[in-house]
């Protein structure tokens, strides 16, 4: 019996199979390779959408000083989303009509689940960012998913900080948080750990101190952050303020740079579920000098990410000779050992998913900056 993600994938394949046979670039020039961003470059969440953006022209800039892909400079076409469902769709049909090649993105899954299948029924191959399972199969990512994440979270509560209880504080008007929150609770159940609460908290308050209270009153070991950094970054700042010894982690959702400008001075007082930093990846030096040299400031969280995904969407092209959907879909799958900013990488058939996935734990410093929790390390042996 075919799994849901095989099914998944062969419907993405299907919906192209009927829409189109090549890529949505009627219209784009002959001597140029036109790879859309998705992202939100506007709204709470610009801050990681430029850093995704400025990833990709990365990318760009590096494939471009080489001489293209098949002889082809690569164009970086901006799509913003805003991390808005509605938004998505309008920018997406958009940049679609205007022609495009490749795509990388979108980072919200809530956004990737109505966007993703109409870039797939124009012909393109999806280079993803969201982490839902629920996008699994709607193209290829370089993301963890949620069913990668979720054992990962529940080891560092277990093993690091050695709970026996959890608190949940969920944003659930978004998709990826609803489902992050749907694994954890079966995770951290298997795991045999108390759920004392699991409350829900609406984006964009000005202070969650009253959600924070309601958990901290069922007196937990510890409370897990379900929500995107500037709710997360608010939470910590009432986790602090409430002078609580219960230990706080963040999910996924809440790691970007945003999280540290968020939270403030209260930053380290939740560790996050994310990625290395930029810096961290072994021989990342050069790479961050780079983006640091072309865009006057730091890489943020998520510029490796789509550095790789521009880059292997480019090399598959490069070996597909083209952006035919079966000829790039099948260099995709090929797609072994292939080595980037982020580490190696190869893809799951089925459902397009990274493997190996890293996912770490990470602290902010005295420096103000992410890192890899020594504590967590040595809890766990994670090895880059």
């Amino acid at each position: 019996m075919k799994s849901k993600f095989a099914i998944g994938l062969f419907a993405v394949f299907a919906l192209v199979a009927v829409g189109a046979g090549c890529s949505s670039s009627s219209s784009s020039s002959e001597k140029t390779l036109r790879i859309g961003l998705e992202a939100p470059l506007t709204g709470e969440l610009a801050e990681l959408g430029t850093g995704m953006l400025n990833g990709a022209k990365q990318a760009a800039a590096k494939l471009n000083a080489a001489g293209g892909v098949n002889g082809k400079q690569v164009e970086i076409i901006a799509i913003d989303d805003a991390g808005d469902p509605d938004a998505g769709v309008a920018a997406a049909t958009a940049a679609i009509k205007s022609g495009l090649d490749g795509i990388v993105g979108p980072y919200n899954s809530g956004v990737g689940l109505k966007t993703l299948p109409l870039y797939i029924e124009a012909g393109l191959v999806p280079i993803r960012l969201t982490s839902s399972d629920a996008t699994a199969g709607l193209g290829f990512t370089l993301q963890p998913m949620t069913s990668q994440i979720a054992p990962v979270a529940t080891d560092a509560l277990v093993k690091e900080l050695k709970v026996t209880s959890v608190a949940l504080i969920v944003d659930d008007t978004a998709a990826y948080n609803k489902s992050a929150a749907e694994a954890m609770t079966k995770s951290l159940g298997a795991k045999g750990i108390t759920i004392t609460a699991t409350q829900t908290v609406t984006p964009g308050a000005a202070s969650y101190t009253d959600a924070v209270a309601t958990v901290l009153a069922t007196n937990p070991d510890a409370v897990y952050v379900v929500t995107y950094f500037p709710e997360a970054g608010l939470i910590a700042q009432a986790m602090a303020a409430a002078n609580t010894s219960v230990k706080c982690l963040a999910d996924y959702g809440a790691y970007d740079n945003g999280y540290i400008t968020a939270a403030g001075a209260a930053a380290s007082t939740c560790a996050v579920v994310g990625v290395p930093a930029p810096d961290e990846f072994p021989g990342s030096e050069s790479l961050v000098t780079a983006y640091t040299s072309q865009f006057n400031g730091a890489p943020g969280a998520w510029s490796p990410y789509t550095y790789d995904s521009v880059l292997v969407l480019a090399d598959a092209i490069s070996r597909a000779d083209g952006t035919s959907k079966d000829a790039l879909t099948a260099a995709l799958l090929a797609t072994k050992g292939w080595k980037g900013w982020t580490g190696s990488v190869a893809f799951e058939s089925g459902t397009g998913n990274r493997l190996p996935a890293p996912v770490t734990v990470d602290i902010v410093n005295s420096s103000g900056a992410f890192e890899v929790d020594p504590a967590w390390i040595a809890a766990t042996g994670f090895t880059y």
